[in-house]
């Protein structure tokens, strides 16, 4: 790989112009004040609640357990010239996949265009045919996406030896993580306020608004007061404090599915005053688990009958049914295609090489050069069902060698990135660790927006790549300079 590309520091060790007044001042802090700070902010984040449930982790009684997604002290600075940039390119990016789902489920154009083959959508496991002709509001699927930027130096060089950034996944169905840009901004503000006299931040704390303002903007026709709840599969998934968190920053109810109920064609709540129609669901549970009647028997998460009323018009969910088949990693090489198939514009933001291992030139390749690859299953998330062979030892490559060539489809491949490293306070003082960063982009129908910055992700181990919470990443405030 070649090497890593410093968000702080240039080739020659020069600090970054966006960099300079925070160096200064992280160079007269002493060591004791920076880590009882770190100890003040966990204590504040456990107190609070904070925390992400890790499945299939065990304390030692062997329940399972809640973890505090370690938060890292030193922000990671964007300048805003680079951030009005990456803006743009996520506005288009999330245009054109909105685009592309409305079309598989109507006339399949890219389809029958040949620009994506066929096989790879109607047969995939997220194409979802109950949405075929459903219409949604504004035609906008994904209301909420959580787009996966990283920086990195290994396919074109700059003035500065690298820095690029990259698109490495499209998340469009539940993300998560918003609540964790707030809280780290909250916790950064009240830990160092200096720090925000000296510098001009773009501010994150309206995302709630915003967020509130999408939803009610793709309310069923008609309905010009919108009620507004999101929908949580209950206290005992990863992801409850988010939300949790975000119907009480809204100022909506937090619904379960036994909370719900439909009669004569709407969906309504049950309340202390009685029965409420309820407009727009804001759903944090999966598609199989929406609605019993049409996807999984047995599931008690939902609502029986949902989906009716879905494709009757009268209840808009977000994001809608079916978002997964543009979120799906053997979707993923197609995005590029799609900017320009629909909006006749090039990429603004690169997708990262990418080899599919249902081709078998790209096959023959990855087993090949599989200790060189991160390789993925198409349908995994949180960091689960992948291998970076560099990390890996010869016995773990042969095992997932055999588990790709058993189902080649079910898997893609990609260079190991050398990931962006931005200075993270650690046991011995600051130190570079791998990051990533996933900006969150609302889109109403009439408007995308971006609130400045996104979650930062940071891989506290040294030399590790996997950023993801559920395998021992942290975060950090994500800071969008205004000037």
């Amino acid at each position: 790989m070649m090497p890593a590309f410093d968000e702080m520091l240039t080739a020659d060790r020069a600090v970054r112009e966006q960099y300079r007044v925070y160096e200064r001042w992280l160079a007269r802090q002493p060591h004791a004040t920076m880590k009882a700070r770190r100890e003040e902010a966990e204590m504040i984040f456990r107190r609070v609640g904070i925390t992400f449930a890790v499945y299939g982790a065990k304390d030692d009684t062997g329940a399972g357990t809640e973890r505090l997604i370690p938060f890292d002290l030193i922000p990671r600075v964007i300048p805003q010239h680079e951030w009005a940039a990456m803006a743009a390119g996520l506005a288009q990016r999330v245009t054109a996949l909105n685009r592309f789902i409305h079309d598989v489920y109507h006339d399949q154009d890219i389809l029958r265009a040949g620009v994506v083959p066929a096989e790879q959508v109607l047969k995939n496991a997220q194409f979802r045919p109950e949405m075929m002709n459903v219409d949604v509001p504004g035609q906008v699927y994904s209301h909420i996406s959580g787009i996966d930027i990283v920086r990195a130096a290994n396919f074109e060089d700059s003035a500065d030896g690298g820095g690029t950034y990259y698109v490495l996944e499209d998340n469009l169905r539940v993300p998560s993580g918003v609540s964790y840009m707030l809280e780290n901004r909250k916790m950064m503000m009240r830990l160092f306020p200096e720090l925000f006299a000296m510098h001009r931040v773009a501010p994150v704390a309206h995302y709630p608004d915003l967020l509130l303002e999408t939803l009610r903007a793709v309310a069923p026709a008609g309905v010009n007061e919108p009620t507004v709840v999101v929908l949580t599969p209950g206290m005992y998934n990863s992801a409850y404090f988010e939300h949790a968190f975000l119907a009480q920053q809204m100022g909506v109810e937090l619904v379960e599915g036994q909370d719900l109920f439909v009669r004569e064609g709407f969906v309504y709540m049950r309340t202390t005053r009685g029965p409420r129609r309820v407009d727009v669901i804001y759903r944090r549970v999966d598609d199989d688990f929406l609605d019993p009647k049409v996807f999984r028997a047995d599931s008690t998460l939902g609502c029986a009958g949902l989906i009716d009323v879905y494709r009757a018009g009268n209840i808009t969910l977000s994001n809608a049914v079916g978002t997964g088949i543009a979120d799906d990693k053997s979707i993923y090489p197609y995005v590029p295609k799609m900017i320009e198939f629909y909006l006749g514009e090039k990429p603004i933001l690169n997708n990262v090489p990418t080899y599919m291992c249902r081709d078998a030139g790209d096959l023959k390749y990855v087993l090949d050069h599989m200790a060189e690859l991160v390789v993925k299953e198409v349908h995994g998330a949180g960091g689960y069902g992948m291998l970076v062979g560099p990390a890996s030892t010869q016995a773990e490559i042969e095992e997932f060698k055999a588990v790709v060539k058993a189902r080649p489809d079910n898997y893609i491949a990609q260079p190991t990135l050398s990931l962006s490293t931005c200075p993270t306070f650690v046991e011995s003082g600051v130190a570079p660790r791998h990051i990533d960063l996933r900006p969150y982009v609302l889109n109403s129908g009439k408007e995308v927006q971006t609130v400045p910055g996104g979650l930062t992700r940071v891989a506290l181990k040294e030399g590790s790549l996997v950023v993801n919470s559920s395998q021992g990443g942290g975060t950090k405030d994500t800071w969008v300079l205004e000037r």
